[in-house]
Formats: C-alpha cells, structure tokens, sequence
C-alpha cells in the first residue's frame, strides 16, 4: 500500500532526483508496482494544496473558471516526476516482455549517424608473421572490405493524462495507455528486427553491394533446405555450413560459436527434447551407444511472431512452420540504435491543456534499425 504522506515527506527531504530514483528501483525490482499508484491521491500528496487543486480540475467550481483557466501558477513538479516515473516503469515493462525474443538475441549498438559505413580489418598479406629483434610490427588497417548499414528511422507514441484521469482517479485506463504505447513500439522493432533475420527484409550491403542474407550459392551458403529438425543430427547437418564457410578477406574459416537456435511454435517441444536431454542414442550399423548429449549447451528459442513474419514475407503455413536458424545471432545481426526507449514530459500550461484538458503528455520515442552484420554466422534451415 503506498503511504502517500510519506512519499511526500521523503520528497520534500531527499529531493526530486533521489525520490525519482529510489521509486524508479522499487518499481523495477516489484517492490512496488504502477498499479498500486492513484493518479489523483498521488496530485493530493503532491501539489501545494492538493485536494483544492484537484477539486479545481472539476469546471464546476469557482463558478465555472478553475485555477488552469485562471492563469494562477501551481507548483505540480513533483506530481509530474513522481507519475511520470509510474507511468515510464509500465511503459518500459511492456516494452521489454520476454515475448520480443530476437530483441534480446542481437546486439544494439549505439551510433550518433543515420546509416553507417563500418570498415572491416585487413591483415598483412603474409598474416601474423615472426618481429625479428629490432623490425617493426606490421599493422593492420583498413581496407576495402566494409559493410553500410541501412539509415535508422524515429518511432514513438504520446501518452495523454487528461484532466478527467486524475479528478475521476482513473489511473488504470492511463497504465493501460502507457502498456499499449510500451508494446507497440516494442512489437515494432521485434517486427523489424525478425524481418530481418528470417531473410524478408535483405539490407547487407558489403563493398558497395547488395545481397540477400541467406543464400543457396555464390560469396557464401547458409541455406539448409530438407532438414527437419527432428535429432541432433538435423543440427549438425547445418554446422556442416559452417565448416564450408570462409572469411572473404583472409579466407580462413569463419570462426562462429553456432549455440543459438530460433524455432517455430511447431517445433518448441522438438526443440526442448533436442537440445535439453541428457543423453542421445548415437548409431552406426547396427551398433547403438549412449552418449552425453553434445547439445545440451544449446539454447533453442521459440518465436511466435517469428511464424507469422514469415508467412506474411510469402511463405505458407505448413512452410513456415517448419524453418529455423542456427548460429551466432549477435555477431550475424545488430540494432543500430542512435537512442533508446525514451520517454519526455510535455510542461505544465500547454495548448493541450487549455484546448483538450490534457494536463500532461508523455511522451515515448526510439530510433534505429534492424541490420545485417555478417550473414555468414547464421545458418537457415527448412523442412522441406
């Protein structure tokens, strides 16, 4: 139960930054959760003479003009940081539920540029050769070898807190909003991201061209067709890829940890019995051996929407159902993020809410996008 008077004393004490944050891990942790919160005990508690202020928000009063219209100046700092801390910690778990998987299996990497130029290492033509005493040491540089990733793009969503919220106390409808805008932009950089990674949107661009991700032939194969993932032998079918695959610019093999495996609903059950047994029947002729099971430091993961993102590339159903991908997904992919998740305030005394009741707004944006690092580390697999 949140003691609001308290909240208020420590507010008053320890300062906005050091409430904020002392909220901000108690929400995190579950210690505390948004929906215990009350918008409008939270504007009692927390604006100077907040019981009149909320009884102002009521037009009714004041024979018709409330202190908003009036123009009086009210101090409502510490109702904004504390409910804008609230409705950020609902908008943030929505954001990252376990759901959006492949958002957890890449990398997201920081950049200020709107599509980069990434330059790859080029070695000594003679490799890592002997430094005789007193020779210098040869350098690498960078050549001509070079991938560009595609240019990011801006999404976000508004959260409104009308006047109405916070005089009829209705803080579950507003959670509720936050929940949404959190999962639809969640949803949206999971889409972007899967699109990506099962091949419908192909990006990788490397010394100036482009190709398609997965390929049957050519600069790389990383395409399995007619491998059902029913045994470990299915898996290691597709590290035979691996072993075929060679860096372009020192044409030495691709040295890839293939220990992730993105499945289809189909194939959850099939994936857990694969890689989480203890032991597996190995076979030769006639002769059957029991071993430790070589998969079992495998981690397979299943994706729903990873289905659906397929058939709406083109595949059907019973296609669909049946692919998965093997590899190094951190290496193979990334998310070229110029910022996080980030959710601003709108001030007090805006157009908003003069002309829409809307107190305050929040406001929560992300820009990035989904790229292809190296497809040679990622391996895809069909049943058919």
């Amino acid at each position: 139960m949140i003691r609001y008077r308290e909240l208020k004393r420590r507010y008053d004490l320890d300062g906005p930054a050091r409430t904020v944050e002392h909220l901000s891990e108690a929400l995190r942790t579950r210690q505390l959760r948004a929906e215990e919160f009350s918008l409008r005990d939270l504007a009692e508690s927390l604006v100077p003479d907040g019981c009149e202020w909320v009884r102002l928000l009521d037009p009714r009063t004041s024979g018709g003009v409330s202190l908003l219209e009036a123009g009086e100046a009210v101090d409502v700092t510490a109702f904004l940081n504390v409910a804008g801390q609230v409705i950020y910690s609902k908008i943030m778990e929505a954001y990252s539920q376990e759901a959006f998987v492949v958002s957890k299996l890449v990398d997201t990497v920081p950049t200020r540029l709107d599509g980069e130029k990434i330059p790859g290492v080029t070695a000594p033509a003679d490799g890592v050769a002997a430094v005789h005493p007193g020779m210098p040491y040869p350098q690498v540089g960078f050549g001509e070898d070079y991938i560009e990733t595609p240019s990011t793009v801006k999404h976000g969503l508004i959260v409104p807190v009308t006047r109405e919220a916070i005089f009829f106390d209705r803080t579950n409808l507003v959670l509720a909003r936050a929940a949404e805008v959190g999962e639809l932009l969640g949803l949206n950089k999971e889409k972007r991201l899967l699109d990506v990674v099962v091949g419908a949107v192909n990006n990788y661009k490397w010394r100036g061209t482009n190709y398609n991700t997965y390929l049957t032939s050519g600069a790389w194969v990383n395409v399995k067709g007619e491998n059902e993932l029913v045994d470990w032998t299915n898996v290691d079918a597709a590290e035979q890829l691996f072993a075929d695959m060679l860096d372009p610019q020192t044409g030495e093999p691709v040295l890839v940890s293939a220990r992730t495996a993105l499945v289809m609903p189909a194939y959850r059950q099939a994936a857990q019995r694969i890689f989480q047994a203890s032991e597996v029947d190995f076979t030769t002729g006639e002769s059957t051996t029991r071993i430790a099971n070589p998969l079992a430091s495998y981690r397979a993961y299943e994706s729903r929407l990873a289905y659906r993102r397929i058939i709406a590339a083109g595949a059907s159903a019973e296609e669909a159902k049946g692919w998965w991908f093997l590899g190094d997904f951190k290496k193979a992919f990334a998310y070229m993020e110029n910022w996080p998740i980030t959710v601003t305030q709108s001030a007090p005394g805006s157009d908003a809410e003069f002309n829409n009741d809307i107190v305050v707004r929040f406001k929560a944006s992300e820009r990035g996008a989904a790229a292809v690092l190296n497809p040679r580390y990622v391996v895809k697999c069909t049943a058919g």
